[in-house]
């Protein structure tokens, strides 16, 4: 006898097929909303929160690790009431908040990791050429703060005379318009860049690694804090604070692209540099401030804002006649063309100054 072998007909799928497909996509969905949840306490920084208060060990708030657990969502609290409050006003717009947002996308991971690494890297190559060794004290957390200050000015000054290093922060000055999400706008490389110098600076003049850690923490939290919009706080000056201490009011003067605003206060908290390098400009509530790059950009555009400061470096290098003219594109200020046309901040600055003295020292014209 023949066997011939049998073909099950396809009617569609078996009782078996639909519950294992029930549980493959209940799977899926419990696997999203973890990650979306994941996704949520990592940016509003509630995990190390939600962990002391599952563990019931209440004491741990007053340990470092708990003051940041409950300090870390601040920012992005204050954002979310921020833009609440413009929305009730009616001064809310979404397209305000795209370059930052897809911009913190993006960065999510990679940014962060590299910029970790690059810390742990530099303590260790340096650490051991340190000028001296100092404990974690309070009087040698005063130098610290004061010597990473330094490390910021020269990191950011750096960020603004480099063309190529312009590239990276440029980014971070794209948005139109300040509010709490501008914090996130970062293209991936900066914060490696910026971490490089600062803690080489630091660990090279003595600073101690661990203090080190919690002045970066302070650092980043009013870093973040600095941006805030007008939507939450109108004038940012903040009295007798701003004479201490650089207030929203100061870094949305650095925001700007008017002449008057180009290339000032760089520090971070303490405004001890900027007035030491002559970089210190208080806001002038008279000259409304004009928030941006010079360079024409494509409105709202993220792959504009991203990378189109690296674009246009390739271009100019690319026609550019000359090695030490292709050399100097890279290295000389933004504005800098070998045309001799210069466009830099500095000769921006200049030249309204100029007019503006010019203007101030002509007679009046008394109108009959």
């Amino acid at each position: 006898m023949v066997i011939f072998p049998t073909f099950a007909m396809d009617y569609g799928p078996s009782t078996m097929d639909l519950i294992i497909i029930d549980h493959g996509l209940k799977f899926i969905n419990m696997e999203f909303l973890k990650a979306i949840w994941n996704e949520f306490t990592g940016f509003f920084g509630f995990g190390n929160l939600i962990d002391i208060l599952k563990s019931g060990k209440y004491d741990q708030l007053l340990t470092y690790q708990g003051i940041t657990a409950v300090l870390g969502p601040l920012i992005p609290f204050l954002l979310i009431v921020e833009i609440i409050r413009g929305a009730f006003y009616k001064r809310f717009k979404v397209i305000d908040y795209k370059i930052s947002f897809f911009t913190y996308v993006l960065n999510a991971f990679v940014g962060r990791l590299i910029s970790f690494a690059m810390v742990g890297i530099c303590i260790g190559l340096f650490e051991k050429y340190a000028i001296f060794k100092t404990s974690f004290t309070w009087y040698w957390f005063i130098y610290a703060y004061v010597v990473w200050e330094f490390a910021h000015f020269i990191y950011h000054y750096l960020a603004h005379k480099v063309r190529l290093f312009w590239c990276l922060h440029s980014t971070h000055h794209a948005p139109a318009a300040m509010n709490l999400s501008v914090t996130y706008a970062h293209f991936f490389l900066e914060g490696p860049y910026a971490d490089i110098i600062r803690t080489t600076i630091c660990i090279l003049l003595g600073v101690n690694p661990a203090m080190l850690f919690v002045i970066m923490f302070i650092d980043g939290t009013w870093g973040a804090f600095i941006h805030i919009g007008e939507n939450l706080v109108k004038d940012a000056r903040f009295g007798f604070l701003g004479k201490i201490v650089l207030t929203p009011s100061f870094h949305r003067v650095h925001h700007a692209k008017n002449p008057v605003y180009m290339d000032t206060n760089f520090c971070n908290l303490l405004n001890i540099w900027d007035r030491v390098f002559g970089t210190y400009q208080p806001e002038d509530r008279a000259i409304p401030i004009e928030y941006g790059i010079t360079r024409p950009m494509k409105p709202h555009s993220f792959l504009d804002a991203y990378f189109g400061e690296i674009v246009a470096l390739g271009k100019d290098v690319a026609k550019a006649p000359g090695i030490k003219n292709k050399f100097l594109y890279v290295f000389m200020p933004p504005g800098w063309s070998h045309t001799g046309d210069h466009k830099m901040s500095s000769i921006v600055r200049k030249k309204y100054f100029e007019e503006e003295q010019y203007n101030k020292t002509q007679p009046e014209i008394i109108k009959t």
